[in-house]
C-alpha cells in the first residue's frame, strides 16, 4: 500500500500559528521562515514528521541532513544510549580518559582515506571541528592563511565564519572576523564566473578554478609559503548542492602538495553516507589531509563533532586547545552504532540514488523554471531560475514551491540563491521515496504553471 500524507483539508494551523508567535517572542532571531516553513514539529516517527495541528508530512530535510538514520531514535541507537546512561554519560573527556572515545577515534581514523596515521579532536558541532582544523593547520605549518571558496559554508563561529561564503547576511554587521582567509571561486558546472558549462567542458572549468588559486593568489596575492590549507566541502550544502566536475580535488590536490599546503575536507553536511559512500570525498579519489565531521555522525540524538586528521598536524603542547564536552562518553558510543548502521545502509543509498536521477530530471527538461538538477546519493539539489537562458535565480519561485510542497505534505528547505534541497532520512524506502517525488513534482507543476 502506498504511504499516506495526511493534511487536513482546510487546516488553519491555529496551533502552529500561537505557538509561532511565542517563539518570535521570546526567541533569538535566527534562519525560520514562517511565511513559507510554517512548520511546528510536536513528534516524528522513521520518515515521517506530525506536527502541533495534526498534520502528517514526509521529511526530506532530515533536519539538515542531521537525522539520517530518522525519526525519534533508531532503535539500536536508543538500546546502546539506555546502556550507556547506566555506565557513564559526561566524564571529562579532555582531562580524564575514556575507552569510548578511544574506539570511536579508531573507528573514525579507519574510514577516512589514506594510510596515514590518524588522530582526532572531539567537539560539539561543525563549526568547532573546523575551528579546531584551522588551529591545526596554523600551528603545524607556522603559516597563516588559509583559503576558502565562494559559496562554501564553514559555520558561523568568528573563525569558521571567515572561512564561509555562502550568503552575505551571515557575516552583516560582525566584522572583524578571523584575519588571513582568501576566497576563489568554485567550479560550479552550472553557474560560473567564465559562463563556462561545466558538464560539457569540465577539464576547462577546473583549468580556470586552479589557474585562479596558482596565477592570481599564489602569485600575486600571497606567497605559497604563506598559505596553511584549503578548506572546501566535498560538494557544497548552504551554497546550493553544488558538486564540481569529479576531477577537481584530485588536480587541486597536486597543486597543494607542490606547495605543501594541507587540504581540509569538511564533511560536515555531506558526510556519514548522505552520498552513497561514508564520506563524500570518496567519490573524487583523493587524500586530505584533514577531515571535519559532525551533524549526522551522532544520529540526531547528541551533539559530537570531529577533526580527524594526520597525526603529524598534532598540537605542539598540551593546552593548546581543548574544550568541555569534547569526547563526551555517551556521544562517543551513539556515534560509533551510528557509523556501523550507516555503513550497512550505503548499497540501499546507491540503490535510491537512481530513483532520484529518474525522477528529477525530467523535471529539468519539462520546466522552463527548472535551471539544473544535481545529485548523488541521497543529496540533491534542484535550482530554480526566471528562465533557463537567462539562468537568473529565481528565490521567489522557489519559496513558493516549498511552501505548496509543505500544504501537500512534503518538508524541504532551501540552499544557496534559488535551489531546494532533496535529502531525506537513509532509512527511506523505495514507497517513501516515490511518494515523496511525487509531491516535489506536484509542487513544482502548481507553482510554475
Amino acid at each position: 500500500m502506498k504511504p499516506e500524507v495526511r493534511v487536513k483539508p482546510g487546516s488553519d494551523g491555529t496551533r502552529s500559528k500561537q505557538l509561532i508567535q511565542e517563539h518570535f517572542k521570546y526567541i533569538a532571531l535566527s534562519t525560520h521562515d514562517p511565511e513559507n516553513l510554517p512548520l511546528v514539529i510536536e513528534k516524528a516517527n522513521g520518515v515521517w514528521i506530525y506536527d502541533v495541528d495534526g498534520n502528517k508530512y514526509i521529511d526530506f530535510s532530515s533536519g539538515i541532513s542531521v537525522c539520517n538514520l530518522g525519526y525519534p531514535t533508531h532503535p539500536e541507537i536508543k538500546k546502546v544510549v539506555l546502556e550507556q546512561l547506566d555506565k557513564l554519560a559526561h566524564g571529562a573527556g579532555t582531562d580524564f580518559f575514556n575507552p569510548y572515545q578511544i574506539e570511536l577515534a579508531k573507528k573514525l581514523a579507519s574510514i577516512v582515506p589514506g594510510n596515514a596515521g590518524r588522530k582526532v579532536f572531539f567537539s560539539n558541532s561543525g563549526t568547532e571541528a573546523n575551528e579546531a582544523a584551522i588551529k591545526l593547520v596554523r600551528q603545524a605549518t607556522g603559516r597563516k592563511f588559509i583559503i576558502a571558496f565562494y559559496g562554501g559554508f564553514h559555520g558561523r563561529t568568528m573563525g569558521s565564519l571567515a572561512l564561509t561564503a555562502s550568503k552575505n547576511v551571515q557575516k552583516k554587521g560582525v566584522f572583524p572576523w578571523m584575519n588571513g582567509v582568501v576566497h576563489a571561486p568554485y567550479p560550479n558546472p552550472y553557474r560560473n564566473p567564465w559562463h563556462i558549462d561545466g558538464y560539457e567542458q569540465p577539464d576547462e572549468l577546473v583549468n580556470r578554478v586552479l589557474e585562479f588559486i596558482e596565477e592570481y593568489i599564489l602569485d600575486k596575492l600571497i606567497s605559497p609559503d604563506d598559505v596553511a590549507a584549503v578548506i572546501s566541502e566535498p560538494i557544497q550544502g548552504e551554497g546550493g548542492y553544488v558538486i564540481p566536475p569529479r576531477m577537481f580535488f584530485s588536480e587541486l590536490k597536486k597543486l597543494l602538495d607542490k606547495h605543501g599546503i594541507l587540504l581540509i575536507d569538511d564533511e560536515v553536511q555531506m558526510g556519514m553516507g548522505r552520498t552513497g559512500k561514508m564520506l563524500a570525498i570518496e567519490h573524487f579519489n583523493t587524500i586530505p589531509d584533514i577531515v571535519t565531521l559532525a551533524k549526522a555522525l551522532s544520529g540526531g540524538v547528541i551533539p559530537i563533532g570531529a577533526t580527524v586528521f594526520r597525526a603529524d598536524l598534532d598540537f605542539k603542547q598540551p593546552g593548546m586547545h581543548s574544550n568541555t564536552f569534547g569526547g563526551h562518553a555517551l556521544a562517543c558510543v551513539v556515534a560509533l552504532k551510528t557509523i556501523e548502521i550507516v555503513e550497512n545502509l550505503l548499497p540501499h543509498v546507491q540503490r535510491l540514488e537512481k530513483v532520484f536521477r529518474d525522477e528529477l530530471m525530467p523535471l529539468k527538461d519539462k520546466v522552463e523554471k527548472i535551471g539544473d538538477v544535481r545529485g548523488v546519493g541521497l543529496a540533491w539539489g534542484v535550482e530554480v531560475v526566471v528562465d533557463k537562458k537567462s539562468k537568473k535565480p529565481d528565490p521567489q519561485t522557489r519559496n513558493k514551491i516549498i511552501k505548496v510542497a509543505l500544504e501537500k505534505g512534503l518538508v524541504l528547505l532551501p540552499c544557496g540563491k534559488s535551489s531546494i534541497r532533496l535529502i531525506p532520512p537513509l532509512i527511506i524506502s523505495e514507497e517513501e521515496a516515490r511518494t515523496g517525488l511525487d509531491i516535489f513534482r506536484e509542487a513544482v507543476l502548481s507553482a510554475t504553471s
